[in-house]
């Protein structure tokens, strides 16, 4: 199976792990629900604040002409997100699933939306939903920061809503009660976000994993008695569905301060163009290639690979090094039984 959220390939022996019923574990991945993990334990996704977001402007739009408890709107993967929902005369309350992400502080919150027939769609923010103070992000500086996909997202769904009832328009105005009180407690303030928290989401998934931001990470690899190090995103995602019951730590650029400081059992787990680099800094000099993923496509069991992975797991004195592609598949395993 493929996961339809992040695309990665789900192996079979994972799923056969599973104690969950087939039919009904099967109905949660393609759902994009679900992520599996190695040992057939499931973690599940939940929405994220665009997502909620987009619920609540679509159900208010709807709920000019119907009272509405339940809807279903697109997702920036493709896939139909369904959540319950109140929703009577143009006004609506969404509720923010809860998931398997421990850090996700958003879990439980009320998103409201206010609906008014209008000549044309259009989307403001009102209340706890912060505006952007500095450049650089992805929603302009002055506007509220709901970023380009889920405002694409919102106005999809709602468009849907207008025609479902048959309207020229609609002015949609959305809004978070306790938005300004849970932005004190995210980063939003040093990156330039005051006043509320951001509507956000690249997939409309909320992934159940958690990144360890804002936590001393030091502390977290020196209490681990299992513990993970990685360098991205990818490597969080796959370091925890290929290891469940370690703590996965993102390291960055910092695997070696890390590494010095666990006292437990370790693995490295992580892109080839990282972890190999991390190993090996000088493996692409003479090597003809311009990168490691170009290496890895043109040479997977060359000789540069293999002298980069034998430079690693030295290096890693004792770790589990473990490469990963993209879409989770497997390249290199130094604790692989032969």
């Amino acid at each position: 199976m493929i996961d339809p959220v992040n695309k990665s390939k789900i192996p079979d022996e994972w799923v056969n792990r599973s104690k969950i019923p087939r039919d009904e574990l099967e109905e949660g991945i393609k759902s994009g629900m679900l992520v599996v993990l190695s040992d057939g334990s499931v973690l599940r996704r939940g929405y994220t604040t665009g997502t909620t977001a987009t619920v609540a402007a679509k159900a208010a739009v709807l709920s000019l002409r119907k009272d509405v408890d339940r809807v279903s709107v697109p997702t920036p993967v493709g896939l139909r997100a369904v959540m319950d929902v109140k929703a009577k005369d143009g006004y609506a309350v969404a509720v923010k699933l809860k998931n398997d992400h421990e850090s996700d502080i958003t879990r439980g919150l009320d998103f409201e939306a206010r609906a008014v027939e209008s000549d044309k769609i259009n989307i403001t923010a009102g209340e706890g939903i912060g505006i952007v103070t500095r450049g650089g992000l992805q929603s302009k500086k002055g506007y509220p920061a709901i970023n380009p996909k889920p405002m694409q997202q919102i106005k999809d769904a709602v468009a849907e809503a207008v025609e479902e009832i048959g309207i020229k328009g609609v002015e949609v105005e959305l809004s978070l009660p306790r938005g300004a009180e849970i932005a004190k407690r995210t980063l939003n303030s040093r990156i330039g976000v005051e006043g509320g928290i951001s509507i956000l989401g690249t997939t409309g998934f909320v992934e159940p994993w958690n990144d360890h931001l804002g936590e001393m990470k030091s502390d977290l690899v020196r209490e681990a008695s299992k513990v993970v190090l990685t360098t991205g995103r990818i490597g969080i995602r796959y370091s925890t569905m290929l290891f469940p019951d370690h703590t996965v730590v993102l390291a960055g650029s910092r695997i070696s301060e890390f590494l010095d400081s666990t006292t437990g059992e370790v693995a490295i787990c992580g892109l080839p163009g990282l972890i190999l680099k991390w190993g090996d800094p000088d493996m692409l000099k003479d090597s003809g290639f311009a990168t490691v993923s170009e290496m890895i496509e043109v040479e997977p069991e060359g000789e540069h690979i293999k002298r980069a992975f034998a430079k690693t797991v030295e290096k890693g004195k004792g770790a589990r090094i473990v490469v990963v592609d993209r879409d989770g598949t497997v390249l290199m395993d130094s604790g692989e039984k032969k």
